[in-house]
């Protein structure tokens, strides 16, 4: 077997997301092993698997960089919710309480495999739903299973029934398993506002995620310490603070995420507008897809959304008589919130989030044929006006194609269809849970 696989993208408009890079441009991607071996016109192909781009976008992968993999059983069970105590009574009282590892490796496996179809090469996965070292297992089994690039976050389960006796004591097992050179899953710590956590995962080099809503938390003056914030930090959310709040964060350069779609459902943000607030202090926000249980896994609808939602919330503000008020979002500047910055929010900079030579090949092409995509007049209102899911035609991830002519590979949709609905079922049964649930036979 070849132990460094060439594949060549050739022929297509490569969008490199590198700064240092002109583009869109009409060329080849060379991949050599895991990684990006060149990017050009007219690349040599000897040896390599030739993947035809033509009339296609060659990009990096989207990275979503807020997301609760373990509803994944759960998808659109709350569309209309509008009550976040009234999601969490359901998602974690009821139905989470009950919630066997079984439960979670489906739940976290579907995301996965959801996100990979639609172009989602990394994700950043919230999951506050830790039960217990078992349950985190597999989680992280279904994330390395999938094939997708991830960092799981470890963190309390919120119903009142479970334990949380096991962390941040088994933070150490898993840094020592996980979080590894060359391991596509790392693990870090959802640890809210815990700093006897978060020294913990210091100690550990880990990550550590927050959400973060104004409405509802602040931050004492102990966080203003030298060494309590830093790049290590995601806060999430981040609606609604003050800006002192934004004034520290922008000092101690902690990693920012939204979640457009989700943040509008809950009634989180408001006109100040926790991305442009991000952006304004210097900071390079991300974008997170947040939920399954109104959403899906879908990089496109957030971009689509960011870029509404900004603009809306900017000309409000000058219609009622701002001034300084920021300038209206770019295409642009929401790509790169689902790229560049979910790279920088993962801590994989230097490995992802551009197409560049020596990093490692997480790509994706997005087919452009489509009656609702061409002509493309402008590359990259394209990928964030118009292409959606059903668009992304090839997904690879470290090299390793994941997805091929509009195909998960090596996946039994069949089988995981009739796995979840017998997750989904259980957990109902076991919780008495009444609302509605579809009685739809698996595919």
């Amino acid at each position: 077997m070849d132990q460094n696989p060439r594949t060549l993208f050739k022929g297509g408009i490569v969008v490199t997301m590198d700064a240092g890079t002109p583009h869109p441009t009409v060329g080849d991607v060379l991949v050599e092993g895991d990684r990006i071996a060149a990017v050009g016109v007219d690349l040599p192909a000897a040896g390599a698997e030739v993947i035809e781009a033509a009339g296609s976008i060659v990009m990096p992968g989207l990275i979503d960089a807020h997301h609760h993999a373990w509803l994944g059983v759960m998808r659109r069970l709350m569309p209309d919710v509008d009550d976040l105590f009234a999601y969490i009574d359901v998602v974690a009282q009821q139905l989470g309480a009950h919630y066997r590892p079984l439960d979670m490796y489906l739940s976290t496996r579907l995301t996965a495999l959801a996100s990979l179809d639609a172009g989602i090469t990394t994700i950043v996965d919230a999951c506050h739903s830790s039960r217990s070292p078992d349950h985190t297992n597999a989680a992280l089994d279904a994330l390395a299973g999938s094939g997708i690039r991830a960092l799981h976050m470890v963190g309390a389960a919120m119903d009142k029934q479970a334990s949380s006796a096991h962390l941040p004591a088994d933070l150490e097992r898993l840094a020592r398993g996980w979080n590894t050179t060359d391991s596509l899953v790392r693990v870090g710590l959802f640890g809210q506002l815990n700093l006897d956590w978060w020294k913990v995962a210091r100690g550990l080099d880990m990550s550590i995620l927050t959400e973060f809503i104004g409405d509802l938390a602040t931050l004492g003056p102990q966080f203003a310490e030298p060494g309590v914030l830093g790049p290590h930090n995601i806060f999430n959310h981040c609606t609604r603070i003050p800006e002192a709040t934004w004034q520290l964060f922008a000092d101690r350069g902690v990693n920012v995420t939204v979640n457009p779609r989700s943040d509008a459902l809950f009634g989180f943000d408001d006109d100040g507008f926790a991305w442009q607030q991000a952006v304004s202090h210097g900071l390079k926000p991300a974008l997170g897809i947040d939920l399954d249980t109104a959403f899906g896994s879908d990089m496109f609808g957030e971009m689509q959304a960011l870029f509404g939602h900004q603009r809306a919330a900017m000309r409000y503000r000058r219609f009622r008589g701002e001034q300084d008020v920021p300038v209206p979002v770019t295409v642009q500047a929401v790509l790169e919130s689902a790229t560049v910055n979910g790279a920088h929010v993962a801590g994989l900079s230097s490995r992802v989030g551009t197409l560049t030579v020596g990093k490692q090949a997480d790509i994706i092409m997005v087919r452009t044929e489509g009656v609702g995509v061409f002509p493309v007049n402008d590359v990259i209102g394209t990928l964030v006006q118009a292409v959606d899911r059903a668009d992304v035609d090839t997904v690879m991830v470290a090299g390793r194609l994941r997805k091929r002519g509009g195909k998960l590979l090596d996946v039994d949709l069949g089988k995981l269809s009739a796995e979840v609905l017998a997750s989904r079922d259980y957990l109902v049964d076991a919780s008495g849970y009444r609302a509605p649930v579809a009685p739809v036979a698996a595919v």
